[in-house]
């Protein structure tokens, strides 16, 4: 077993399922962490459950919820009275969610003794969610290494690429993309209309491979 640690933020789509699989590669034992935060797709979490079993590990899913009560008002991946749109909305924004899921993965780093975490935000990401920024995360590095005494790094391996790209290298690396879940619903299949099924559909398609993912043609999203 490597004595090189690291935390991954495994929400059980594809690209976070690609920086799991990259970071075993390169050598790390892998401890992802998984958040139920109220979201209607939590089928999410069972993606990502079986993803880290194949990388065998297991996933700590953490139950948050409760914020379904904050975030409702604001987001239609946790409230269904907001229509979904099939291209970026505001509406379609967890306020603040990548720092939220951060600082438990901060904590779980100094649990597991190691100072490196990871997770999945990508260059096509950056233009519309500010917590999928470069200088997001840099600065969250900064704040958790004062909260903590340790030399906490926070990295998005993928940042500085699109998500075809990150679609390439997970083929590489052998991801079962067939085991992931983009959808922000919480149908039998992908709906293929809102803004993560088209996003998803544009990048597979991008590369010239066909997605695994299953997709409801009948679903109607505004």
């Amino acid at each position: 077993m490597s004595d090189k640690k690291c935390i991954v933020v495994l929400s059980g789509g594809p690209d976070s399922a690609v920086v799991a699989y990259w970071a075993k590669r390169q050598g790390y034992q892998i401890y992802p962490i998984t958040f139920n935060y109220g979201q209607i797709a939590v089928k999410e979490t069972q993606a990502a459950q079986k993803i880290a079993q194949t990388l065998d590990t297991s996933t700590k899913v953490i139950d948050l919820s409760a914020l379904k009560d904050i975030f409702g008002g604001t987001t239609s991946l946790v409230t269904r009275d907001i229509p979904l749109t099939s291209e970026f909305s505001n509406t379609i924004i967890v306020p603040f969610r990548n720092a939220i899921f951060l600082s438990a993965a901060v904590a779980y780093a100094v649990t597991v003794d190691t100072d490196e975490i990871f997770y999945g935000a990508h260059g096509s990401d950056e233009p519309f969610y500010p917590d999928c920024r470069r200088e997001f995360y840099e600065a969250f590095e900064k704040a958790a290494q004062l909260g903590t005494t340790r030399k906490i790094t926070i990295k998005a391996p993928f940042s500085s690429k699109p998500k075809s790209e990150v679609i390439k290298e997970g083929i590489k690396l052998g991801v079962p993309f067939e085991l992931t879940w983009s959808c922000y619903l919480d149908g039998i299949t992908h709906c293929g209309k809102c803004e993560a099924c088209v996003n998803r559909k544009k990048a597979f398609n991008a590369t010239n491979t066909t997605d695994p993912a299953e997709y409801e043609t009948t679903s109607q999203v505004a």
